[in-house]
């Protein structure tokens, strides 16, 4: 079973919707880690701030292959790239290594919700790479069947 005109539509507006937070992500995390989280990073004791290097690093990893996965699906849609093109291997999304909880609890508030929205974010892209869209069958409207009951009986 394919997918039909609405289920790729659908399909169409969820990569577009994550496509616009992921690029709203990336500007927050290169606006913090850059500029905004100087301040927290030099309050930060030496192995701290070396926790967080690695984690931006993360981040922006994570961010990356998040955009480009959606940056093939949505040239599969505009049908600038055929599906066998997009099949291959390099066109997938790329592994992301989590961070741990334990390693990121002293960090700044700020920069924990950054790595828990990308983790997010990249958890949500990967069961949508994943999980292929299902052909669901409309519920039957109540009043149809009703209709279709009365058309019967008489």
């Amino acid at each position: 079973m394919g997918e039909g005109p609405k289920e790729i539509r659908l399909r169409g507006r969820l990569v577009n919707s994550l496509y616009t937070e992921a690029m709203l992500l990336a500007d927050e995390a290169r606006g913090y880690f850059e500029h905004r989280g100087r301040d927290d990073r030099e309050a930060l004791d030496p192995l701290a701030r070396v926790t967080l290097s690695c984690e931006s690093l993360k981040v922006t990893s994570r961010l990356m292959h998040v955009l480009a996965w959606l940056l093939t699906e949505r040239a599969i849609e505009l049908g600038q790239m055929s599906d066998e093109e997009a099949a291959a291997a390099a066109r997938r999304l790329g592994d992301a290594t989590p961070s741990d909880a334990i390693s990121t609890a002293g960090l700044p508030p700020a920069a924990i919700a950054l790595i828990d929205a990308s983790q997010d974010l990249y958890a949500r892209v990967r069961r949508l790479e994943v999980e292929p869209p299902v052909d669901v069958a409309p519920a039957a409207s109540p009043a149809l069947s009703l209709l279709d009951r009365l058309e019967k009986a008489f």
